[in-house]
């Protein structure tokens, strides 16, 4: 991993197949990596990863920006739920495989 490293998914959405293609923009082992959408399902995605010391664990903190494409009456009526349930699940998984709590 490195800035400009290239990272293409295959996600669906609703039963609907999509390409995604992410670039690492920011590579800061250890502290944070942000990356953000070269081509996909919104107009804007920008994603900050941040991992932060707290006691005797490490809090993972995300940040993300996005623009769907829809604009804002897309983002109220599915969109933002969505990306709360994406996020939601995501920070159960970690708390799962690492035992700890984490911050959204």
């Amino acid at each position: 991993m490195a800035p400009g490293t290239l990272i293409d998914y295959r996600i669906s959405w609703r039963g609907i197949p999509l390409r995604w293609r992410t670039e690492i923009e920011v590579w800061e082992p250890g502290r944070r990596f942000v990356d953000r959408q070269i081509r996909g399902p919104y107009r804007l995605w920008r994603h900050e990863h941040l991992f932060e010391e707290r006691g005797d664990g490490t809090a993972v903190v995300d940040h993300v920006e996005y623009a769907p494409i829809g604009g804002a009456l897309a983002n109220r009526l599915v969109v933002a739920r969505d990306v709360k349930r994406i996020f939601a699940y995501r920070h159960e998984i970690l708390r799962r495989d690492f035992g700890r709590p984490s911050t959204a």
